[in-house]
């Protein structure tokens, strides 16, 4: 079949869910459905790897001041990955996006598995930056269910593909000693095997998404969005309107970054505090286990509320429940897996208000012609806010202490306030 031939035929496709309002709704649910099983296999990709990550290149470099760097390098790496994903996904839609991310994510976690087993923690630092790719693209995942969704459901969607994560998530943390067992029978250190299993879980996603995405969800949308004649009219928009999507994006962006620096600076430095504690690698995979799934599975709820109540409502509920999760941090006894539990499931879930409200306002307030490309660019911003918080959090542990690091994050927790408050103000402001 000629190029000329497959363009024509891939344009009548297109066209056949402009024409039909259920094929689009069919595809919505189908995209959702498939994004959703991608996420099961990404998801633990992505826990298995930060449950130990930290442990490991304490292991290899003998101290605890630079324990943090491996969740900030593999955060930093999934800034350039979020950018480039982004960038995929505007160009080539989403399928071919989240395939290439998955796949480079996949090829970082077999870098880790080898830096440790040549003890090379030069290979070990490269590979966790590959390594990101996957959690940029774990983290992405949750727009394509976006595409065809309406105003109403955008929120609903989000959560829809995100607590499926939590499946995979949840675990993820709980095979750390079988996967450490698994390794160390044929060789390669302990710490080091939870990262076969990221390894072939973010690969088995990308074959997920690559065979069965198809139609593509963002291209579909934006020949919808290209032949509806409403467009024209938003196609002029006023300069008001204009400033509202910019502050939407602002806003969007405040709330998900500041909710990924809470949450990464704390959780990273508990897996360091707990071995201090005498917790063993079983003891630390149920904590972490605990916090993955509290940032996951609330999801379903989370996004009826939004949806429902709004998205500055469950960006404050985001900065109490964080502040919370600080403050019992800190003043938990180090001993205690009841009070660690409890702190961590609070991390989590403060995370899951901030990036699902701050979400659905980027995809409020882009339009199909430049989201996914917009959408790269914030989660760059998110990844490189939690590369901050990872690197900055094992310094603050080892000048300080733990609880130094949990009360400066739960205070950090309530710029989310004002930014709300400022929000509103402008609406009001706008509407008048």
């Amino acid at each position: 079949m000629s190029n000329k031939a497959m363009s024509n035929k891939a344009y009548q496709l297109n066209q056949s869910y402009v024409d039909s309002q259920e094929k689009q709704k069919m595809l919505y649910k189908r995209t959702l459905i498939i994004v959703s099983i991608s996420q099961i296999f990404g998801g633990a990709g992505l826990a298995a790897g930060i449950t130990v990550g930290a442990l490991l290149a304490q292991q290899m470099l003998g101290t605890d001041a630079f324990a943090g760097l491996p969740s900030g390098l593999f955060t930093l790496g999934s800034a350039g990955a979020a950018l480039i994903v982004g960038r995929l996904s505007q160009r080539y839609g989403r399928r071919t996006g989240l395939t290439a991310g998955f796949m480079i994510g996949g090829l970082g976690a077999i870098g880790v598995m080898t830096a440790a087993i040549i003890n090379s923690v030069f290979l070990l630092f490269a590979s966790l930056l590959i390594y990101g790719a996957g959690t940029a693209t774990n983290l992405q995942a949750r727009y394509a269910g976006t595409d065809l969704a309406n105003n109403k459901q955008r929120a609903t969607a989000i959560s829809i593909t995100m607590v499926f994560t939590t499946f995979g998530a949840v675990a993820g943390p709980n095979l750390v000693n079988v996967m450490g067992d698994f390794a160390t029978s044929i060789g390669i250190p302990s710490l080091a095997g939870p990262f076969i299993l990221s390894a072939a879980a973010f690969i088995l996603a990308g074959l997920v998404l690559f065979v069965m995405l198809r139609p593509d969800p963002l291209v579909i949308a934006r020949t919808i969005e290209a032949s509806n004649q409403e467009r024209k009219v938003l196609e002029h928009s006023t300069d008001a309107e204009q400033i509202a999507n910019k502050r939407g994006i602002i806003v969007g962006a405040t709330i998900m970054v500041l909710t990924q620096i809470v949450m990464v600076a704390i959780m990273t430095m508990t897996r360091v505090h707990m071995g201090h504690h005498g917790h063993d690698l079983g003891d630390i995979g149920l904590v972490i286990g605990f916090h993955v799934c509290a940032m996951y599975l609330p999801s379903l709820v989370t996004g009826f509320l939004v949806d429902k109540f709004g998205r500055t409502a469950m960006a404050i509920a985001s900065g109490a429940t964080l502040l919370l999760a600080g403050l019992i941090s800190a003043i938990a006894p180090g001993d205690s897996m009841i009070f660690l539990v409890i702190a961590l499931s609070l991390l989590g879930l403060g995370w899951n208000f901030g990036l699902i409200s701050g979400t659905a306002l980027i995809v409020d307030s882009t339009e199909t012609s430049t989201r996914a490309k917009t959408q790269g660019k914030v989660d760059v911003l998110i990844a490189l806010s939690g590369a901050s918080g990872g690197a900055l959090s094992g310094m603050i542990v080892a000048g300080s202490s733990y609880t130094t690091l949990s009360f400066i994050g739960g205070l950090l927790s309530l710029l989310l306030i004002p930014v709300v408050i400022w929000s509103r103000g402008s609406k009001k402001r706008n509407l008048n």
